[in-house]
């Protein structure tokens, strides 16, 4: 099966953080699962790593090439038809990042991994 890990589940995930729940986690190390991100996660670390609010121990283009490469996971690029849903989306969440992560993953009919139960609506 897909998942679609939103940007702090797969962060967690890759960086061993204990925040990340065990049922996410075993979703995330099943082999059976086939795991996505969203560019949209690039560009968010991408802007808080400009604000200086998050820091990583490497280059920016170095973390997300490894953790990608290391961890087999697949890249969900952004379609006009992920983008065309947030017309019709409503507002349960105004995160920009987050509402294309929930677009993308009701376009490819795939779950979304995320930390965020307002998601699920």
């Amino acid at each position: 099966m897909k998942v679609l890990l939103d940007t702090h589940s797969f962060l967690w995930f890759v960086l061993d953080d204990p925040k990340l729940s065990a049922t996410a986690r075993q979703v995330i190390e099943s082999g059976a699962n086939e795991i996505c991100i969203s560019p949209a996660g690039f560009w968010e670390i991408a802007i808080k790593v400009s604000l200086g609010r998050y820091h990583l121990n490497t280059t920016f283009e170095t973390f997300w090439s490894t953790a990608i490469q290391k961890n087999d996971v697949t890249v969900v690029p952004i379609e006009v038809g992920h983008v065309a849903r947030l017309v019709s989306m409503p507002f349960h969440h105004k995160d920009p990042f987050d509402r294309l992560l929930v677009a993308q993953a009701m376009a490819e009919q795939i779950p979304l991994v995320s930390v965020e139960s307002r998601l699920d609506a």
